[in-house]
């Protein structure tokens, strides 16, 4: 079972948040539902958001474009839409590949987030 994989959720983030400050349950998952909210209605205005040391998210145009039923093999046309993109940060990156950061990059990043 050494490829179980474990989902974190909004629970798991007002958990922690009750854990680390000195606020009841439900302030902290108040605090969590207010967060995705922020970057739900900043999504939703198009505009990126950029999480330093994380990445950012920003909402891309997806022209329509020829696809296939893959029931039918019939040819179909899909239509336009918007799709949210995630960047990872360098930091991210290195972190998930278990490589070293360096002094100069969190500075760095730090500084390109404002």
């Amino acid at each position: 079972m050494g490829n179980t994989r474990y989902c974190l959720t909004k629970a798991d983030l007002a958990d922690a948040i009750y854990a680390a400050l000195p606020l009841d349950k439900q302030k902290a998952a108040q605090i969590v539902e207010d967060y995705i909210e922020l970057i739900k209605d900043a999504l939703s205005s198009e505009n990126k958001v950029m999480l330093s040391g994380f990445g950012s998210y920003e909402v891309k145009y997806k022209p329509p474009r020829r696809g296939r039923n893959p029931q039918t093999g019939e040819s179909i046309i899909l239509r336009a839409r918007k799709v949210v993109k995630f960047k990872p940060s360098q930091l991210l990156r290195k972190a998930i590949n278990g490589q070293p950061v360096e002094e100069e990059e969190e500075s760095s990043e730090n500084a390109n987030s404002y």
